[in-house]
């Protein structure tokens, strides 16, 4: 079961209930393997690369993934799901019990910035935007908003207006963004498109975007009812979104209409990102890796040999992948002349 399944595991099953005060919550311990642990989510600080995970785990590389150093204090051990740097210094982790974390060294050293275990609701992505702005999502339509680089959160109700009507489409709900059980649905994975310019997928076939940087949202008209993990902009109006089974669809006019992409897996795919001038990579559960070389139209299904689930991946150089998953981190080198991997 790959690093993404895990989490959602974890997530789903009791709705939000009022506990009494939390204790403070424990440091992440040290951990001879840390980068062969549980990682779900990579970002870079720069030149640097910094990944998040289980047990309260921080790792960053200088040397573009192959080798790792943990950071040096994490005050929580929670499940860490989502990272963000607002410039080479400035970075925010999320994670379960409403985790948020704040860096200003490059990711070596961690401040708690907000908890609130009794709440039930994890954390599952971040955003960092400019001046300062962030947002963070998770279970239930969970929505924090920092305007200080993650120093302080204001929780706020995510209210997405009514899609518009696109031919062909699907309104994935009209019970808008309550979704099961009236506690909202699970937003899994913020992107953005430019500094105005977000998207949200989320569960049951849910997508949204915000043109003034999260200060309103829509949602789409969704190609299928499954849920989505994944959305990856690809410059100007063009946008994958991809989760369940191996469901891949893309849009050319900023999510009002899809068509689906073969993707050659029945694996859930989970994370992605762009690299060179016309490369996207996907990777998802079962070590599958899928690679385009014309902008995200078609892919190449690159097996991994363990099989192990892969949850993000980064591109810190034109032919390099770096991903993390169930088994950590690894590095995967492209071949741009046989469009393969080694």
């Amino acid at each position: 079961m790959g690093a993404r399944a895990l989490l959602l595991l974890a997530v789903l099953g009791s709705a939000p209930a009022v506990l009494a005060a939390p204790e403070p919550p424990r440091a992440a311990e040290p951990a001879r393997l840390a980068d062969r642990s549980l990682l779900t989510a990579i970002a870079a600080a720069g030149e640097r690369l910094v990944a998040v995970g289980d047990r309260g785990i921080i790792v960053f590389s200088d040397d573009g993934g192959r080798n790792w150093s943990q950071a040096a204090s994490v005050p929580t051990q929670a499940l860490l799901t989502g990272v963000c740097f607002l410039d080479a210094q400035h970075g925010i982790a999320v994670g379960h019990d409403l985790v948020a974390l704040a860096s200003s060294d490059a990711g070596r050293t961690w401040q708690l910035t907000h908890y609130a275990p009794e709440a039930q609701r994890p954390l599952l992505d971040v955003w960092c935007g400019s001046d300062g702005r962030a947002i963070a999502i998770g279970a239930y339509s969970t929505y924090l908003s920092s305007a200080d680089a993650g120093v302080t959160w204001s929780e706020q109700p995510f209210t997405p207006a009514p899609p518009p009507e696109a031919p062909g489409a699907r309104v994935a709900s009209a019970e808008g963004a309550r979704g099961a059980e009236g506690g909202g649905f699970h937003l899994n994975r913020i992107a953005a498109a430019s500094a105005s310019r977000l998207y949200i997928a989320a569960e049951a076939g849910h997508l949204y975007r915000s043109d003034d940087a999260g200060a309103s949202w829509r949602q789409l008209a969704s190609p299928y009812e499954g849920s989505f993990f994944g959305v990856l902009p690809l410059g100007a109006d063009a946008v994958l979104a991809y989760g369940l089974r191996g469901n891949l669809y893309r849009s050319e006019n900023g999510g009002v209409d899809w068509h689906k992409i073969t993707s050659a897996t029945l694996a859930m795919l989970d994370g992605g990102t762009r690299w060179g001038e016309a490369g996207v990579v996907l990777v998802g559960l079962s070590g599958v890796v899928l690679v385009s070389r014309d902008g995200g139209r078609t892919f190449t299904l690159l097996q991994q040999a363990d099989h192990s689930g892969l949850a993000a991946t980064l591109a810190p150089g034109s032919g390099t992948l770096v991903a993390v998953g169930e088994a950590g981190a690894r590095v995967i080198e492209v071949s741009a002349a046989a469009g393969g991997a080694r």
